[in-house]
Formats: structure tokens, sequence, C-alpha cells
């Protein structure tokens, strides 16, 4: 009957193995690597860069993304451990039940909303954004009124909207249009979804690769120098001050660009779908996250030598990597499109890997009684979550449809390090309290890893600021609400130990 029961490992193993029962197992080691691929290349590279770049780092940004990388580094080896030693769909939440106990639990989880949940809206949003973008190749639009809030106004008075100015917002349709469609596939099933997936996937890695191909010859050498600029503070458009250049500079840019490496650990909430999840799930985690550094860091290279920190505080600060292409990059303005074209994939590779995560992190809930039943009922034929995928379209397609996009600002971040710091102490913990479970993956130099996992991931979480750690405290009290009103009196391996 305690808050930190723990679920024992051997039920969790037995729970993976249910077969004719469970979700279907039809993902092997390279629809893995696509599905991290595909929920890490998204906004976060083409948008973030450049904010980094301009706000705090300049041309050491790329310096920023090492940093990042090995955060996610240190996470992403404990995640390839659990993954290869409990092969069950629920990633953080199942592992932080094994070794940190319910209330532990049910605190990621509910945390995980934040990471994708509410990041799909976010990402809807921004899909939204720039399909008006590439309609406007074809000299039409999407009207205001129908792809924004009704808590936004038109105030653009020279761009795309500029006959619209006043013009109230009513519902964003793109935004409900997209969450809709991409979750009708995951109903249909996994092995669809990770095909789609792995087209969208070659397409946005094909038009990258062209980018840092093509751009390594426009790189104008003044522009990388000096590559760290000195420590100083610079103020942005918006009035908020950041530490620019320096060691403080390339920590903060490496804070902004974490975003782009969120969704590497949606590979692990796959683990009951994998075909051979002790060495697959390994092979999935770590093979996305060193193929997207490596990307990564050549493309923050170019962008910032192609352009100049100046342009992307300036006019190429919108659509950063269209504007450094047709201003600096002669003659190739079909490939600034494709780069439009890659972004609109990008984000649906994300938000379809987000909904899959999320619908996967209660699947394992639903079945351990912390949330109602229907989120683990299965289609009869497609055996997928089906219920639990159209409440999740309710809720992110409302969120995308009526709310702003900027309102959660970097929660998402704070939800996804949260998840790899608990993650990071889990494996530590289960290697003291249960060193003779069999493990097909073991991280190195426990418990150092763990530590310097933790570490980095705090300092991260550290440079977020104030107003996002009171935003989290809001959402995990609600949270808490909910587990003392419903969850704890329904959790089945409490009710087993009071019977």
């Amino acid at each position: 009957m305690g808050l930190f029961t723990k679920k024992p490992i051997h039920e969790l193993i037995l729970d993976s193995s249910d077969g004719e029962k469970g979700l279907k197992r039809t993902l092997g080691a390279g629809n893995l690597i696509a599905l991290g691929i595909g929920a890490i290349i998204g906004a976060g590279l083409f948008v973030r860069t450049a904010a980094a770049a301009a706000n705090n780092a300049g041309p050491s940004v790329a310096l920023g993304f090492v940093v990042a990388a090995i955060g996610c580094a240190f996470a992403g080896l404990c995640y390839a451990e659990f993954a290869s030693m409990i092969p069950i769909a629920g990633s953080a939440y199942t592992y932080s039940y094994a070794t940190m106990g319910e209330l532990v639990a049910w605190i990621i989880g509910w945390d995980l909303v934040l990471e994708y949940a509410v990041g799909a809206a976010t990402v809807g949003i921004a899909w939204s954004e720039y399909l008006n973008k590439l309609l406007n190749l074809f000299h039409i639009h999407v009207p205001y009124q129908w792809c924004h809030s009704p808590f936004e106004v038109c105030d653009d008075k020279v761009g795309l909207f500029a006959n619209q100015f006043g013009v109230h917002g009513i519902m964003n349709v793109p935004a409900l249009f997209i969450i809709f469609m991409l979750t009708l596939l995951l109903i249909r099933g996994t092995k669809e979804s990770a095909f789609v997936n792995g087209i969208i996937v070659i397409s946005k890695v094909t038009i990258v690769i062209l980018f840092i191909v093509l751009g390594w010859s426009y790189m104008v050498p003044a522009n990388h120098i000096p590559y760290i600029p000195e420590a100083s503070k610079y103020t942005d458009g918006q009035g908020v001050t950041h530490n620019f250049g320096g060691i403080w500079g390339i920590l903060g840019a490496a804070g902004v660009v974490f975003f782009a490496f969120i969704g590497f650990d949606a590979v692990s909430t796959a683990a009951q779908e994998a075909k051979n999840p002790k060495k697959d799930m390994p092979i999935g985690i770590l093979g996305s996250l060193v193929v997207c550094t490596i990307l990564y860091i050549l493309f923050a290279h170019v962008l910032t030598g192609v352009a100049s920190v100046n342009d992307f505080r300036t006019a190429g600060k919108e659509g950063s990597v269209v504007y450094a292409i047709q201003t600096y990059m002669t003659g190739y303005g079909w490939l600034a499109n494709l780069v439009t074209v890659a972004i609109l994939f990008g984000f649906s590779s994300v938000i379809l890997v987000m909904l899959m995560g999320q619908s996967r992190v209660f699947y394992s809930m639903s079945r351990d009684g912390l949330v109602p039943k229907t989120f683990s009922n299965l289609h009869p034929k497609f055996h997928t979550p089906h219920h639990s995928n159209w409440i999740f379209l309710v809720l992110v397609g409302g969120f995308a449809a009526f709310i702003p996009g900027d309102i959660v600002g970097d929660m998402t971040s704070i939800g996804t390090l949260f998840a790899f710091i608990l993650v990071c102490a889990g494996v530590w913990i289960l290697r003291i309290t249960n060193p003779e479970i069999p493990r097909q993956f073991k991280v190195p130099i426990v418990p150092v890893v763990s530590i310097l996992g933790i570490l980095v991931c705090s300092a991260m979480i550290a440079g977020l600021g104030w107003t996002n750690w009171a935003r989290l405290g809001v959402w995990l009290v609600l949270g808490l609400v909910i587990y003392f009103t419903y969850s704890r009196k329904h959790s089945k391996l409490n009710n087993k130990k009071k019977g």
C-alpha cells in the first residue's frame, strides 16, 4: 500500500511476453533507428540552431550541440540498458516503477504528457505555419482566422496576412488536420506507421545532407571568426538578456538546442513492438542518436559559415535556413523550397512518434490501473491502443486548434530532461538491487555514467529559468491530485498487496 511500492521485475518481463493479447512485434532495428531519427530531426534543427547562434554562442553553436549530445548520450546508454532488460511499452514510466516505486512512476508518466502530448500539439501548430509558407509558393494560403487560435489577432502589416490585419483567429484547421491524419495512421498499425515514417526520414535526411554538401563551398571563413565569441550580454528583440559567447554562451546554446534532440527516448516506448527488443532496442536508441548528432554538428557548422550571426538576429531571424540559401547560395532557390518541404516532413514525423509514445505510456499506466482501462483496450484487428489514440486526438487536437503555440514554451524540454534524470538514476539503483537480472546491453562504468548523465541534464534544466520551473510545479501538483484521488485507489499493485 506504500507510495513507493515497486513493480517486480519478473512481472514486467512476463508482461512483455504476453503474445497474442499484447501489442504486435513488427519493428526491426532499422525501423527503430528510423523511428528515432523521425522523432529527432524536426523543428529543432531548422529553427533552434539559428536562435542559439543569434542569442547564445555565435559560430560555436556547434559546440552547444556537442554538449547537448553528451547529456543525451549518457541518458541514451541508460535507456538502452533498460530497454534490453525490460522490453515493454512505457519507457521511463515503466523503468521508474521497477526502481523507485509507484509515486515516482506516476510523476514521470504524468510528466511525459508534457513531452509527448503537449509537444505534439506544439509541433502541430508549427506544421500549420509552415504549410502556409509552402502554399505561398503557389500564391495561395489558408485564411488567418482558420489557421490561428481564438486568442490570436493578426498584426502582420507587410507579410502573408497583410490584407487581414486585425482579424481574430477562430480555429487552427491545418494543425487539427495533420494530428487527425497521423492518428488514423497510428490506429491502422505500428508497422504501417513505421513504413510512412521511414519514407519521411529518407526525404528529410537527404535534404539535410544536400544543404551540408552544397552549402560547404559557400561558407565564408570570416563568419567563423572568432569561433567562440568573447563573453558578453545580448538583449534580443523581446527584451530578454542572454549570456553570449564564452563557456556560458555555449552552455546556454546547449540548453536551447537540446530541444533538437527530444524524441530519441520515444524509441523505448516501442519496446513491446520490437521483434528482438534485447538486441534491437540499444541499436535503435544509440544508432538514431549518433546519426542525428553527426548531422546536427555539420549542419550548424555550415549554416553559421554561410550566414552571419547578425543575419540570424535581423532579416534572417524567421526561416533562417531558407533565408541563408536564398541570400547567399545563388542558384539554389529550389533547395530553399525543398527545405520548407523537409521542415513539413520533419514536423509530421515528430508528431507521429510523439502521439505513438504518449499512447504507449498510457497503455502501460492503464494496465497498472493508474489511469482508466480504456487506455489499454486494443483494436481487435490492428492490435493498437485505438481508444487511447482517439482520446489523445481530442486532447492534442483541441490544444493545437484553439491554443497559441507559445503557451508551453520550454516545458517540453523540462519534461524530457526530468525523465532522463530518473532513467539515469534507475539504472544505477537496479544495478545495486537486482544485479542478477540478465542484461543484453550494459552501461559501462556505472555509476560514473549515471552520475554524469544526472549532472549534465540537471545543468540544462537549471538554464531553462524559474518561470518554466513554476509551470512544471503547477503541472505536477495537478498530477498529484489525480494520483491521490483516482490512481492510488485503482492501482493493481497496491490492491494486490492489500488482498
